[in-house]
């Protein structure tokens, strides 16, 4: 079997470039391809759940001729998973 890279990605708030924010829930590969995809739901309108490969998450973008970052980290929001009781 082989070795399948990881990369890392904090998990938390992030805001797109465009301004929306979503909170990024964890890291999952695909099925068949095995591509490392982010987890992350949209904290406005129906709060929908998506995923995106880590590449183009993580990748920049360029807006008003400056390059950016595609999402950008900013904070954490919970320093361990949350506990339902």
């Amino acid at each position: 079997m082989e070795k399948i890279e990881t990369r890392e990605l904090r998990l938390g708030l992030y805001q797109h470039y465009r301004g929306n924010f979503y909170h990024v829930i964890g890291l999952s590969r695909h099925s068949e391809t095995l591509e490392m995809l982010v987890v992350y739901q949209a904290l406005y309108e129906d709060y929908g759940l998506w995923v995106r490969p880590l590449d183009l998450f993580q990748g920049m973008v360029e807006e008003k001729g400056q390059i950016i970052p595609r999402f950008k980290f900013i904070k954490v929001l919970f320093q361990s998973p949350p506990v339902l009781r």
